[in-house]
């Protein structure tokens, strides 16, 4: 990392800093970035980016990793990152200052960031500032750009192990790379192969727990049980026979303690991903003065996850159905269906983007570049022992089923564990195929120069023209579509989008080599962006770089974006998925709370309720009255360099300040609820989102639909220190970052009371602690090096939870870890190293999304190891 400068996409005197396009002599640039080396990458043992990014402090909130099971926007493996926790789609990844395709299985909203072999980064900027104006839409937190080496020669091999302190979580590695260079040109080519084994949630998780009893936590599990719950007309909760192979015809009165069903063993704290990634790269130059560039991305990508076993709901069975014992009619309100095992997702990908080019230079040392690329992602998933609803029906209708050996629909009995013959699971199972699929293609020409000379120094300037087409669709299982099937419902997506942009900044040097104004340069930025579904709109930004002395730098900018919604959160069908919330009336009686009581009574929640499990029924999907979203950032900052008094540091320190209008978002069913309970006489807007059963007082119906909100605001500091020092023959660096976060409060509509998220965690939104830190320290001598890394994580208070419960406010957590190498020479480098040194484990969180904590925010694996070498030919 290297807090102090920005990022550089080129070699040579003049370079192109990440968050302008201007060739500049200076890699401090205006705006604040971090800077991740292939050395330091190297030197802390990751093997994708996706780790690489999630341990800076700048990542925060909800976003799609292997450690959860919450894999986002049907992504199912596809590694994201969260810029400042405001979203994924406010983060826009580049490689090499050019877009990605999103990746997925359809109607994604962001690339995959494992979409590139490490081996081939030179290094990964982030800019964490709002870029609009120089990148176009989508760059609202700051932008992600990814730095492919261009020097490499000769033919170069690395291979690493990993493994966990129990054993499990195998995660192998293997990567080549290969580079020819002549006098006129060169081609690079990098391959990456990584897979890795599944680690049971059990096996850290065992169970699902409740704070029940006050002071004490307890397994809850699901209601949905293996023998069945169901409801007698006179609303007592009855539950039929546990055990497979026992009595058919018993049933006793619905006891959680007794029957609920425990999901830990058919769930993944890891799931297995195998991933094949390859790049190619090739310049040659046509002339002295014109160069031919390409660049050709292929990733393929097969990924799976164990679920529980699918369940049944609300089926009514009459008291003539030679079945139910209990001579009543009944409702069957949750049976799980068990008897075949787990449910298996799985997901194939193939992702693939190629870029063609030409850039050169003029008489006047103006430079310009044309380019073309497209991108197209496709994905086939789906998931094994999906119930077919109408199947069931039929096998429950004596008029359509029969006993007969053979029968083509045979009757089915749902009233007790292992009572499902497998002539019905025949019938009524099937597996889910969805296609879907993502694509990019976009058109670049670009100009840039110096205009003209002032007595501070040159103007320099860039301007260009952007055509780009977005396009996402999902074809989900027809059965899925007709909603007969015991899984989310979902509905088929297309749509597309198109922008036609105009851009011109220009950077203009105002005083220099005078006292306290070492060099002022100021910087502008103005981008016109017309979109097919919602028409033009501006966007500008303003940057100020002062060096009052080589040793203090002062620098601030101001920015406008601009963000339309995606295909999915535009275009998506509505869906239902079961998602881990938190129901405030779970034993509300003896909460305390006076308007948390009242309230829930007048929702008609009996008095003794409790939360029947860890999951409700929530309605997700595209909102297609979305409109756009704008946004104002500005950052101030200082960059201290005392080279006179401590040679070799560095610290920086920006402020930043970023408020979003009509934001786009979906709030947590956790939250909502939350919200709407805390509401004098359930007066929030957020309490139509939701229904309860009259029977039960369980929630029945949440929408959780994304909105256009009020706003957003958020503000807060980012702090930096680079330090480089020999002593005697040992050379030591230090590298140190850290963010508080001041504020990140969301106005749900305009006038609404405000939802704070600084200093809070899980209810489905991730972790937005007040601070977050990383650093790296390495010493180096004679090629044996060392290297400590340390990810902090910040104390954070759950955002659904009372003062005094169990897991209200999470501690400050350290995660360590340790490398030792061992370089022969310049080509060959042996490592070993250890990850979560120490065994740190996740905090529990009441509102937790899986495995009792936030899985977006901390780890779940323990104490791991890993071995690895690599060698050039």
């Amino acid at each position: 990392m290297a807090g102090p400068s920005a990022g550089v996409e080129s070699g040579g005197d003049a370079i192109v800093v990440t968050g302008s396009r201007i060739p500049r002599q200076d890699l401090a640039g205006v705006g604040p970035a971090t800077v991740v080396s292939a050395e330091q990458v190297e030197n802390t043992g990751i093997v994708n980016v996706e780790t690489l990014l999630q341990r800076l402090p700048a990542n925060a909130g909800f976003a799609g990793n292997q450690s959860s099971a919450y894999w986002a926007s049907n992504g199912y493996g596809t590694a994201q990152v969260n810029l400042r926790g405001l979203g994924i789609k406010r983060t826009l990844v580049l490689l090499n200052g050019r877009r990605l395709v999103a990746g997925g299985t359809g109607a994604n909203s962001s690339p995959d960031l494992n979409m590139i072999p490490v081996a081939a980064l030179a290094r990964t900027d982030v800019l964490k500032d709002g870029a609009s104006a120089i990148y176009g839409a989508d760059a609202v937190a700051g932008v992600v750009n990814l730095i492919t080496r261009t020097d490499y020669e000769g033919l170069g091999l690395s291979l690493r192990q990993g493994i966990t302190e129990k054993g499990d979580g195998a995660d192998f590695s293997a990567d080549l790379l290969l580079g020819v260079r002549g006098d006129r040109g060169g081609f690079m080519a990098a391959v990456t192969y990584q897979k890795t084994s599944a680690v049971n949630m059990a096996s850290r998780a065992p169970c699902a727990l409740r704070e029940v009893a006050p002071g004490t936590l307890s397994c809850s599990n699901s209601a949905a049980t293996v023998g069945g719950r169901a409801v007698l007309p006179n609303g007592q909760q009855i539950n039929f026979n546990q055990t497979p192979g026992g009595d058919g015809d018993f049933y006793e009165p619905y006891s959680p303690a007794k029957h609920n069903f425990n999901s830990a063993p058919f769930l993944n704290a890891v799931s297995p991903v195998e991933r094949i990634s390859t790049a190619f790269f090739a310049d040659y130059a046509v002339s002295d003065d014109i160069q031919a560039f390409g660049e050709f991305l292929y990733t393929f990508r097969k990924s799976n996850q164990i679920a529980t076993p699918g369940v049944l709901r609300n089926i009514a069975i009459s008291a003539s159905n030679p079945t139910n014992p209990t001579g009543e009619d009944i409702v069957l309100v949750q049976r799980r269906l068990a008897e075949p095992g787990p449910r298996h997702f799985f997901q194939e990908t193939n992702t693939w983007q190629g870029t063609f080019g030409l850039r050169g230079s003029l008489s006047n040392d103006w430079r310009w570049e044309m380019s073309g690329s497209f991108g197209r992602n496709t994905g086939i998933d789906g998931s094994t022992n999906i119930a077919n609803l109408e199947h069931v029906a039929n096998t429950l209708d004596p008029a359509k089923c029969s006993t007969a050996p053979g029968a083509a629909i045979p009757c089915g009995d749902y009233l007790g564990a292992g009572d499902i013959s497998p002539a019905v699971r025949d019938y009524i199972f099937f597996t889910s195929r969805d296609h879907g699929g993502n694509e990019l293609a976009t058109v670049s020409a670009d100009l840039a120069g110096n205009l003209f000379t002032l007595p501070a120094g040159s103007v320099g300037f860039a301007t260009g023209v952007v055509y780009r087409k977005e396009k996402g669709w999902r074809d989900p299982d027809p059965l899925t579509v007709a909603g007969v099937a015991n899984t989310n419902q979902q509905d088929p997506i297309s749509g597309s989008s198109t922008a036609r942009e105009a851009y011109l900044e220009l950077s203009v040097p105002l005083l220099a080599d005078t006292p306290f104004f070492r060099a002022l340069t100021l910087d502008g930025a103005v981008r016109y962006s017309d979109y097919d579904l919602f028409g033009g709109d501006w966007n500008y930004k303003l940057g100020v770089d002062w060096m009052i002395s080589d040793a203090i730098r002062l620098r601030g900018t101001y920015g406008t974006g601009f963000r339309i919604p995606n295909v999915p959160e535009l275009f998506g069908g509505v869906s239902e998925g079961n998602l881990t919330t938190t129901d405030p009336c779970s034993n509300y009686s003896s909460s305390g709370n006076a308007t948390l009581i009242a309230n829930c009574q007048a929702s008609g929640v009996p008095a003794g309720y409790t939360q029947l499990g860890s999951t409700i029924l929530t309605t997700i999907g595209g909102n297609e009255n979305l409109q756009p979203e704008s946004s104002k950032s500005w950052t101030v900052g200082t960059v201290i360099s005392p080279r006179g008094i401590v040679p070799g540091l560095s610290l920086t320190a920006d402020w930043f300040d970023i408020r979003i209008k009509d934001a786009i978002r979906a709030i947590p069913g956790s939250t909502k609820l939350a919200v709407c309970y805390a509401s004098q006489n359930l007066s929030h807007p957020f309490c139509d989102d939701f229904t309860r059963s009259s029977l039960t007082g369980e929630v029945t119906y949440l929408s959780a639909q994304p909105i256009n909100t009020g706003r957003e605001q958020m503000s807060g500091l980012d702090l930096g220190l680079v330090y480089n020092r020999m002593l005697g023959d040992v050379s030591f660096s230090l590298d140190v970052n850290a963010t508080w976060l001041n504020e990140y409060i969301v106005y749900p509509f305009p006038g609404g009371a405000p939802i704070h998220f600084d200093g809070f965690i899980g209810g489905g939104n991730g972790g937005y602690p007040k601070w977050r830190g990383y650093g790296v320290l390495t010493a180096e001598k004679d090629g044996i090096s060392a290297t400590w890394s340390t990810q902090w994580i910040g104390k954070a208070t759950d955002f659904n939870a009372d003062p005094g419960d169990i897991g209200y406010r999470t501690p400050n957590i350290f995660y360590h870890n340790l490398q030792l190498a061992y370089a022969v020479d310049d080509r060959t480098r042996f490592q070993i190293g250890v990850d979560n040194m120490f065994n740190r484990k996740a905090p529990f969180i009441q509102s937790y999304t899986d495995a009792n904590t936030d899985t977006m925010t901390y780890d779940l694996l323990g104490r791991r190891f890993y071995a690895g070498f690599r060698t050039a030919f």
